[in-house]
């Protein structure tokens, strides 16, 4: 079966929290465009009426021919009104026109009308995501984010452009077509719509029966697609453990499944129409039946027959529209109400107003007392002081969960601390617009980030008009120069989408070189070497002792024989300094760090 009910029984439908306020404000977005959707539905129900009459005429031509014929028989010398059928043919052919060219032009309007919608939502997301504060990317899954901004908003597009129209078209049609079947005959109208709650109690009764294999279908086919995603993206690790025959034993399993629940919702769905038909066909058996009694009587002609033939076989249609959009709209609605649950999100409140300083940045930082915590409940970082003085290089050291990543986040404002204030040079952090303090620091991360693209792109990414001259020097300087120049299209070389055609190593130098290139006054490294061979963490450990050079540089220590020559030492657990000082002076004091540092040396 195919269609509306076809489509309103394979969907699970997806209810919103608060049907009513998303769907006004959905339509209030509609109504930004109030001409369009006017006109929208002047041409809807103008189609629909030229339609719905169309039966009604046509009757005409058909009581013409019949009486013709009638009269034929007692006068075989009458001449039948040909001129008569053909005006009869052509009001029809022309209501017809005018209502598929008012329904073209509504489709067009509505189509415009929801493009609009759409690149508005896609428009306000986008602003949305440079808004949002750093928690809201912690706490949803960024498939949950991209889900919202093309799935939901793509589920809106595809059902207002549908559902809208068909929702005026349907009604319009079912009081239509009602209003002249109860003016063709109230009798024949009341056994036409015997079969109604009929075809709709069986119809329930397969849809209630179906819904739970097509359900079961949709559940195991996310387990076969998940299972084969996973296998294409670990094949190399299910080639090396000899995970084939077990992978492909999965495969047949969901497989299986997942075809005994398509043969079982297909056969119940395949139900559908002969119970619909059969009904159906028992009504206009009804229908024509007491038709032609009454025809027989004199009290209709058999034009009406004819026509409520049509009507009937129109009425039914609409019906199921509404009900499929009823299901429709539930899922528009929702999709809508996760939109506006991201645009609605609490977004970064900028308190600060001074932009980045004219005069060169020293690159002293102050921690004051601070205090900070996710929420005002959970305050894991206590009065929090300590000062670095500028050039200085600072290793931040710590078990997991210490609170290293924490610190860094409150250095470059993507969290805002509750207590106390952090200075740069004795300003306060919360003075500058965020965009500033940023600028002041530049990054490089044990995760390295490369976008698709040249390596000449991601070398220069957020330095605007940087020259090629300026490009290469930052290569040379972190060390990748030599290998850039040894690819067949040196630095026009393109990274693939997840950098794998580079290596970890070559990652690594690309970043460095963009801090290189960035050139702020503080640095923030978090140290990663644990993956590279002996000679490419030499290169990276060059390249960053040079790139520190005059620079204040906070380094994430995941190695702490690395960090000997550092000038200050901020040891944290708990979301606290517990110790701080150089290499040679918290060996002294036998402590925490003292630790930390033979723990690395232990024969586990």
């Amino acid at each position: 079966m195919s269609g509306p009910m076809h489509g309103a029984m394979r969907a699970k439908v997806e209810k919103p929290k608060d049907f009513k306020k998303n769907l006004t404000r959905l339509f209030r977005m509609l109504l930004t465009y109030r001409i369009s959707v006017i006109f929208v539905v002047i041409f809807a129900i103008l189609s629909t009426i030229f339609t719905v009459v169309g039966p009604a005429i046509l009757a005409n031509a058909t009581n013409i021919l019949y009486d013709g014929a009638m009269m034929r028989i007692s006068n075989p010398s009458y001449i039948i009104d040909l001129t008569g059928v053909y005006q009869v043919l052509l009001l029809a052919g022309g209501l017809y026109l005018i209502s598929a060219i008012t329904s073209y032009i509504q489709s067009v309007l509505m189509v415009t009308v929801t493009q609009k919608v759409t690149f508005s939502l896609r428009s306000d997301i986008a602003n949305k995501i440079n808004r949002l504060t750093l928690k809201t990317y912690d706490t949803k899954s960024f498939g949950d984010i991209l889900s919202r901004i093309t799935n939901d908003v793509d589920t809106i597009n595809n059902s207002l452009q549908q559902t809208f129209v068909q929702l005026i078209t349907s009604l319009v049609t079912i009081l239509g077509i009602l209003g002249m079947m109860l003016s063709l005959s109230i009798s024949m109208t009341l056994i036409a719509l015997i079969s109604l709650p009929i075809s709709l109690f069986f119809v329930t009764r397969v849809v209630k029966k179906g819904q739970q294999f097509f359900q079961q279908r949709s559940r195991v086919l996310g387990a076969l697609n998940g299972h084969i995603e996973e296998m294409f993206g670990g094949h190399a690790i299910v080639k090396v453990f000899n995970g084939e025959q077990s992978s492909i034993e999965t495969f047949d399993r969901h497989n299986e499944q997942l075809r005994q629940a398509t043969w079982k919702s297909e056969f119940i769905s395949g139900m559908m129409m002969p119970i619909v038909g059969f009904i159906g066909n028992l009504g206009y058996v009804a229908v024509v039946l007491a038709g032609a009694m009454q025809v027989i009587s004199g009290r209709i002609q058999v034009g009406t027959i004819q026509a409520f033939i049509q009507y009937i076989r129109n009425f039914n249609q609409p019906i199921n529209q509404v009900a499929n959009i009823a299901n429709v709209l539930q899922s528009t609605v929702a999709a809508a109400e996760r939109v506006f649950e991201f645009l609605d999100e609490e977004e970064e409140v900028e308190t600060g107003h001074l932009d980045y300083p004219t005069t060169p940045i020293a690159g002293k930082v102050t921690f004051k007392n601070i205090d900070f915590g996710y929420s005002t409940e959970n305050v894991f970082i206590k009065n929090l002081s300590f000062d670095v003085e500028p050039g200085q290089k600072v290793a931040i050291v710590g078990p997991t969960g210490a609170g290293k990543t924490t610190l860094i986040n409150l250095l470059m404002r993507f969290y805002d601390v509750l207590e106390g204030d952090i200075e740069i040079d004795g300003v306060s952090t919360k003075k500058y617009k965020r965009e500033s303090v940023r600028k002041m620091f530049g990054m490089v991360l044990q995760d390295t980030w490369l976008f698709t693209g040249s390596i000449y792109d991601n070398i220069s990414f957020g330095v605007e008009h940087a020259t090629e001259s300026q490009v290469i020097d930052a290569a040379k300087a972190a060390k990748v120069d030599h290998f850039v120049r040894t690819l067949p299209d040196g630095y026009q070389s393109l990274i693939n989408e997840e950098a794998t055609n580079i290596s970890t190593g070559q990652k690594q130098l690309i970043t460095i070189a963009r801090a290189f290139l960035a050139d702020t006054p503080i640095l923030i490294l978090d140290e990663a070497t644990s993956s590279v061979d002996t000679r490419t963490e030499i290169l990276i450990q060059k390249a960053m002792e040079s790139l520190m050079q005059n620079r204040t540089s906070f380094v994430i220590a995941h190695r702490l024989s690395t960090i000997k020559d550092a000038d200050l030492i901020l040891v944290m657990n708990h979301g606290s300094i517990v110790e701080q000082g150089t290499h040679t002076q918290l060996l002294a004091q036998n402590g925490f760090y003292t630790q930390l540092y033979n723990s690395q040396f232990e024969d586990n």
